[in-house]
């Protein structure tokens, strides 16, 4: 790969990794809404799994309009490893700023409602997780914003390492003579 490329694979992940980190936070605000509607947290759920999808759709809008129609398989797994990279950090920098001065406790108070349901409460004496779930709970509390964007941006990354590979191999295409 030639200097030149690299800087357009870059400016194209970085454009659609901006995108991604658009889709996931709508995602991420449908999951806390969906805290209490059910229907938005379906939604939440669903975008999660369309993620892989909009990834590739985004890497065939590369391969067909910035390289010609033709991708090889490396440089369409940096594609999307460097958009769920670029995405992950947008993320982060957006769930740190909701869980620093806007969250004020509402999902852990809001997990702590659901656990505290009658029906909650039953399964978790039959499984006999109550302390599991009464520790994790705490645990949850005493998370610092930081913390959790660092880990759901761990996680990003790493989704981009693995889920880099099936897309890079769907999507790319050879040069027919």
């Amino acid at each position: 790969m030639t200097a030149p490329e690299y800087i357009q694979l870059k400016a194209y992940a970085r454009q659609d990794g901006f995108f991604l980190a658009l889709f996931w936070i709508v995602c991420f605000i449908s999951y806390i809404i969906g805290l209490t509607n059910q229907l938005v947290g379906l939604l939440s759920m669903l975008m999660v799994v369309a993620s892989p999808f909009f990834v590739a759709t985004r890497l065939k809008k590369f391969r067909d309009e910035g390289r010609e129609g033709v991708i090889s398989f490396g440089r369409s797994y940096a594609y999307t490893i460097f958009v769920f990279f670029y995405g992950a950090v947008l993320l982060a920098v957006a769930q740190y700023l909701y869980f620093a001065y806007m969250d004020n406790g509402y999902l852990v108070n809001s997990l702590v409602r659901m656990m505290s349901t009658d029906e909650a409460k039953m399964m978790l004496e039959h499984y006999g997780a109550q302390s599991l779930v009464d520790e994790g709970l705490a645990e949850m509390a005493a998370t610092r914003p930081i913390d959790y964007a660092l880990n759901i941006l761990t996680i990003n990354i790493s989704l981009g390492f693995i889920l880099g590979v099936p897309i890079g191999l769907i999507m790319q295409r050879r040069k027919i003579d």
